[in-house]
């Protein structure tokens, strides 16, 4: 019998991502390079990968329901929920297989966990989903499940959430949380709120990368954050919610922040779990 231990598998991260602004990456801009920072880091996020996931589980701010909800279709279709963008953005393709299998078994993890969640056959994929994982994974052939938020959008409960998923990790399986470290429509293109923005991302930053339990206390209480609900306004706050499953499944992992930029004179960040 050989001395020689066999390496564990380096299990799967998790993300919070950045989806931009509709379907921003696939149309002009001005200014035209704009969005070419984070389309370029969402680009190159599969290879910082330990090996290519056999599924995703994306928690997109699109997506608010009553209790937690899953696409459970073998081909959901995609839904366009983005407004007064050029006509052939609504022709953008994805055609990612679902996992019904693996939408079972994310409902069982949750009613274990105390969490109430329903398999939902007929809801499509939203634009939080299938924008960003059009840069990170074109090929589009990794079954995703999306999942979606309580619309109570307590940081609490969906911390709750990525802990009762957090084993999905160790079956290859990849959990994103896709929305915007800032988003306050009225605030984009106003340079007033480039301070705001950065207070709020050094606070995030830090309460990302402390200790595990600092980390959680700190998210959950993220509307003592400095600007705070100016970089998120009241019952608007669904695009940051997204960092709680993926911090809640990271365990007791460490957080730190990949990425970082000025869009539309606010900032805008990235961070990843392992």
């Amino acid at each position: 019998m050989s001395n020689t231990m066999a390496k564990t598998p380096e299990r799967m991260p998790t993300w919070f991502i950045p989806h931009g602004g509709g379907p921003c990456f696939f149309m002009d801009w001005n200014p035209p390079d704009e969005w070419t920072r984070m389309a370029d880091f969402l680009k190159g996020l599969a290879s910082t990968l330990p090996r290519t996931p056999k599924a995703i589980v994306m928690v997109s701010a699109h997506w608010l329901a009553p209790h937690l909800a899953v696409t459970s279709g073998a081909q959901p279709e995609l839904i366009y929920d983005y407004y007064g963008f050029p006509p052939h953005t609504y022709e953008l393709k994805y055609p990612a297989p679902g996992a019904p299998a693996l939408a079972d078994q994310i409902v069982k993890m949750l009613t274990t966990a105390g969490i109430a969640s329903a398999a939902d056959a007929q809801r499509g994929f939203d634009h939080g989903m299938f924008i960003p994982l059009k840069l990170i994974f074109p090929q589009a052939d990794i079954p995703v499940v999306q999942l979606s938020l309580h619309n109570s959008l307590d940081p609490a409960q969906h911390l709750e959430v990525g802990r009762a998923l957090e084993a999905l990790r160790d079956q290859d399986v990849l959990i994103i949380g896709s929305g915007m470290s800032f988003h306050n429509m009225r605030a984009y293109g106003n340079p007033q709120f480039g301070p705001v923005s950065d207070a709020f991302d050094d606070w995030l930053t830090q309460a990302v990368e402390s200790s595990p339990e600092e980390r959680a206390r700190l998210l959950t209480n993220w509307e003592q954050a400095p600007g705070a609900r100016q970089c998120h306004p009241a019952q608007a706050e669904e695009h940051l919610i997204p960092l709680m499953t993926a911090a809640g499944a990271a365990s007791r992992g460490v957080g730190r922040k990949v990425f970082t930029d000025r869009v539309m004179e606010t900032t805008i960040s990235a961070f990843t779990f392992v």
